[in-house]
């Protein structure tokens, strides 16, 4: 379904290809800081709501107070796990506080991580006997009971972030029939979003350019407006990435060139052209594409531009060999829009017509995010109890024999413990023929590890590997001495390397552990 990518949707490699067991070894005999980072903390706040009719986009408050709920429950539960375990113990603050004010500690993540679904389900289920004629409470309930918005908005993707900013930009933009419309707010967050991820230009040309045709005043629009705006953006990017690179770098120049100039993003997989229309934009919207397809007839002109922006960014996407559904998600709140409507006008099938929607994307909503692929999650939480269970933490090391960036990193395991991954960087020289470390390895997988560990002290303590590679790495296994100590489940959709379960094996020896890897 996606590349292989951590639970949580982050790049667990580290950034750095270089990093090798061996230099982890040699940093061991010193103490080992691992980065802390304070938590942003998120306030309550009672707002008033009034009941507005009439305007489903300017004026839906509704679905802007969504998602920013949703990102702050994102942050609540993904984002402050990442934080070491010792700054919560230099904290001394109430359970109230932590739980008000985002001081989470891993226990306390997991155990809301298990509460998260059936609360917010049991809200939906609310809903649905408050739901009157009201389009802006169906396009609500649209959003809120996708399983792509469960699936991806949870995760910390720059995608997640992006439409979110897209959303709250949409909700000050000069659409025909808004009260709310301005000018600077939503091209400020337009900008901000094209720094986070500077694939939102695609969305938002179509949006801009509509605005630009309709504003009787275009010079003042662009030389009061749209051009402070992106200078402001542009220079603060500038400065924030001079001081981290240690010189002027324009990465969103960068993320032109290495996906669309050069096209290197095919490295990680390719898809024909008509792939989102076929695949990736009904899969995306799964069982709200027939209320889809009926809204779009229903709804007003003036909200024909947000259909245009839907078929203008798959179009843009498709010309684009690398393909993935998350590309696609900021679209999937324009076509809740035409969804809303389309239950709107439904009369005798309204009823039945909600509960299918929120019982057939409940299904999809727990498969997905509480057991299709969660073995990449559960076997860190293992190492890391590998990690503190082990007095002599220097001795215990880690190697990931699975497709490059398949599990998450020291993000999860919160330990200075040596680990190593097979690489998977892509070959900036243009030779012909690349092959990266994971693609060597699983041409032979059972010569690369006699051929790597060519000796007792170059062993790691501890193997991971999908079920899928046992039988042909047993030889290797049984004469290295390693056991299988754990397993656990990860998919029932196996395919290509990608195994059903992973397996965990440990190097058993006389006494204590053997001599540290030498890589």
């Amino acid at each position: 379904m996606r590349r292989p990518l951590s639970k949580c949707g982050m790049e667990p490699g580290g950034g750095d290809a270089s990093l090798t067991l061996h230099g982890l070894q040699n940093r061991s005999h010193g103490k080992i800081k691992l980065r802390k980072r304070k938590s942003t903390l998120y306030f309550n706040t009672q707002e008033k709501s009034a009941r507005r009719r009439g305007d489903l986009l300017g004026e839906n408050i509704y679905l802007l107070l969504f998602t920013i709920a949703l990102r702050i429950l994102n942050c609540f539960l993904v984002q402050t796990s990442f934080v070491p375990d010792e700054y919560w113990q230099s904290l001394e603050v109430s359970h109230h506080m932590v739980f008000n004010y985002g001081y989470l500690t891993w226990e306390w993540t997991e155990r809301l991580r298990s509460y998260t679904y059936p609360l917010i389900f049991a809200s939906i289920y609310k809903i649905l006997h408050l739901l009157g004629k009201d389009s802006v409470q169906l396009l609500f309930f649209c959003q809120l009971c996708s399983w792509f918005t469960w699936y991806c908005c949870t995760r910390t993707l720059t995608n997640t972030m992006e439409t979110v900013l897209t959303i709250i930009a949409l909700f000050y933009y000069p659409l025909e029939g808004s009260k709310s419309m301005n000018s600077v707010k939503y091209s400020s967050l337009v900008a901000l979003a094209f720094i986070i991820r500077p694939t939102a230009v695609i969305l938002w040309t179509p949006l801009l350019f509509r605005h630009f045709c309709q504003e009787p005043r275009k010079l003042d629009l662009i030389l009061h407006h749209f051009l402070p705006v992106g200078f402001v953006t542009l220079s603060l990017s500038l400065m924030i990435d001079r001081i981290f690179f240690g010189q002027w770098t324009l990465v969103q120049f960068n993320f032109l060139k290495f996906n669309v100039l050069q096209n290197w993003g095919t490295f990680y997989g390719s898809h024909p052209w008509h792939w989102y229309f076929s695949q990736g934009f009904p899969v995306i919207l799964g069982t709200h594409l027939p209320f889809f397809i009926h809204g779009c007839y229903l709804a007003p002109k003036r909200y024909r531009i947000l259909l245009v922006t839907v078929l203008w960014t798959l179009l843009v996407y498709s010309m684009l060999s690398h393909k993935e559904f998350r590309f696609i998600y900021p679209v999937l709140p324009f076509c809740m829009v035409f969804c809303g409507y389309s239950l709107t006008h439904l009369k005798t099938w309204k009823k039945p017509a909600l509960s299918f929607l929120f019982l057939s994307n409940l299904f999809l909503a727990l498969y997905t995010g509480l057991v299709h692929q969660r073995g990449t999650l559960d076997v860190m939480s293992h190492i890391q109890k590998v990690c503190y269970n082990n007095p002599n933490k220097s001795s215990a090391s880690i190697f990931i024999m699975m497709p490059c960036h398949s599990t998450p990193y020291y993000s999860h395991v919160h330990c200075p413990l040596p680990m190593r991954f097979l690489q998977c960087p892509p070959d900036l020289t243009g030779k012909s023929h690349y092959l990266d470390e994971a693609d060597v390895f699983y041409l032979n997988p059972l010569n690369w590890l006699h051929r790597e560990f060519h000796d007792d002290a170059s062993l790691p303590t501890h193997l991971i590997t999908f079920s899928i590679l046992e039988e042909e790495i047993s030889a290797f296994l049984i004469s290295s001495n390693y056991k299988r100590t754990a397993v656990f489940f990860h998919t029932h959709l196996p395919e290509g390397r990608i195994g059903s379960h992973i397996y965990v094996y440990e190097r058993k020896l006389k006494g204590k552990f053997n001599m540290k890897m030498k890589f």
